[in-house]
């Protein structure tokens, strides 16, 4: 039912054949081919200064090769490809026809600056958690309670902030507390990363003389305890991963072609995204009120479908402007070595190959701190499982409802469905037809939460209070 999980420490490097087809056909339609690929080596996340690992390991580019790609896309556009295209387009073209040119730059500031609070300040609470050499074991306890408590304060805190200040938007709230949770990460594998090596350390210095517990001499410049500084810790907290390590892979210098490609590649898309949403998302969003509101099945259905294409669209573009060109972008300012932020996903044929393929950064932090700590400490692969998915669907819950003031689960619920989805696909889909089921849910599930978190806002925020008026 469930593959086995990976090891987050395989001496091996990362292959660039699944990732290529999907860069070179997002990049062929948006015009701005690639010239070189990041992938990160594959290595162990936590050296603590030992020698090997993957800290020891330095991120290489993979260039060339693209022009074959070009060409390989272009002899295989299948008929039904090009038949998908002009259906696409039909469908814009009748919105155009029906709607008119309804993108408008300006009204998107009013979703962040509707008034000087609409952007939470973001003071976050970071404090060094690393508990320091010979601390005893009173000191433990209270450095691990002031850690429970610092990261119970920064996901309560901003939540807080944006259920009682009234002025914060919606918009602004998720982008505080997208914040907030990527800090909450982080500072959880930081402190977990410098536990094991404390640990590791005393096991060393107990081990009899003449002998070293790590059968060797340290490669890297940094171990265990010299990592403890600021500047160690905020190199971290801006770097595009979420799993701590005492020597991350660096690459030797800033490509600036490279970044100005993915400078361009943030600016067009995030127009182009706003523009899809402005002229394709939101009238058709507003077109389902009524068929809910009246409880039309078929005009329901009919809604969701015709949701479904921009809103898969704009998740494509999401997905490249993010996990490519953002990611890329910021790893290539702070010479960060290691760029396997996602994997042939796309190629899935079971839903749990796609929820470990997609956001590899997730993916490796649950892997690393939730999954294999708990299978330690005696629980089974199944139950491990669930509370990784448990722990992804209140997340996913907490970035949604807080912002829009109402809790529906409907994002918990989406979630948690994902465990007996991906027993029905793997038990009764193989192949082609697996692939086929991983992306109808793609195309289908988004849709159907988006129109049920905007139809319960609509109903809280303007019909209930004309019902009151």
């Amino acid at each position: 039912m469930w593959p086995e999980a990976f090891d987050p420490c395989p001496d091996i490097t990362t292959s660039v054949s699944g990732v290529a087809p999907l860069v070179t056909h997002v990049e062929r339609a948006l015009g701005t081919p690639t010239a070189s690929l990041h992938v990160g080596l594959g290595g162990c996340p936590w050296s603590c200064g030992r020698g090997g690992g993957g800290s020891g390991r330095v991120g290489t580019t993979l260039s060339g090769g693209w022009e074959d790609g070009w060409a390989r896309g272009l002899m295989g556009l299948c008929p039904s490809s090009l038949l998908q295209i002009l259906s696409n387009a039909r469908l814009f073209l009748e919105n155009l026809i029906k709607y008119g040119i309804l993108v408008d730059p300006i009204q998107v500031v009013s979703l962040f600056l509707k008034d000087p609070y609409s952007w939470p300040a973001l003071c976050l609470v970071i404090g060094e958690l690393g508990a320091k050499e010979g601390l005893g074991w009173r000191r433990d306890r209270a450095g691990l309670l002031l850690h429970v408590v610092n990261l119970a304060t920064i996901l309560c805190f901003p939540a807080a902030v944006a259920l009682l200040l009234e002025s914060i938007t919606p918009v602004g709230s998720v982008l505080a507390l997208m914040v907030y949770t990527i800090l909450f990460l982080k500072l959880f594998s930081y402190r977990d990363v410098n536990l094991w090596c404390r640990e590791r350390r005393a096991k060393a210095k107990a081990a009899p003389a003449g002998k070293k517990a790590n059968g060797g001499a340290a490669q890297h410049p940094v171990s265990y305890p010299d990592n403890l500084t600021y500047r160690d810790l905020y190199y971290f907290l801006f770097a595009p991963t979420l799993c701590y390590e005492l020597n991350f892979p660096r690459s030797p210098r800033i490509r600036k072609r490279f970044l100005l490609r993915r400078l361009l590649e943030m600016l067009f898309l995030t127009q182009l995204q706003v523009g899809l949403i402005q002229q394709w998302m939101v009238p058709t969003i507003q077109n389902s009120m009524k068929p809910f509101k009246d409880m039309d099945y078929s005009r329901i259905i009919e809604r969701l479908l015709k949701l479904a294409v921009p809103n898969h669209l704009i998740w494509l573009i999401f997905f490249y402007w993010f996990f490519h060109s953002c990611m890329n972008a910021v790893a290539e300012l702070m010479q960060f070595g290691d760029r396997e932020f996602y994997r042939d996903w796309w190629n899935s044929e079971s839903v749990t190959y796609f929820w470990q393929n997609w956001n590899i950064p997730v993916h490796k932090w649950c892997l690393r701190h939730f999954y294999k700590p708990m299978l330690r400490r005696g629980s089974s692969k199944w139950v491990a499982r669930t509370g990784v998915f448990f722990a992804s669907a209140f997340f996913h819950e907490y970035l949604v409802s807080v912002p829009l003031h109402m809790f529906r689960l409907w994002a918990f619920t989406g979630m948690m469905a994902q465990i007996p989805l991906a027993w029905i696909v793997s038990r009764f889909f193989q192949g082609n037809y697996g692939n086929a089921a991983v992306w109808l849910t793609l195309i289908i599930g988004q849709p159907v939460a988006v129109l049920m978190y905007v139809h319960d806002y609509y109903v809280l925020n303007y019909e209930a209070p004309v019902a009151g008026a």
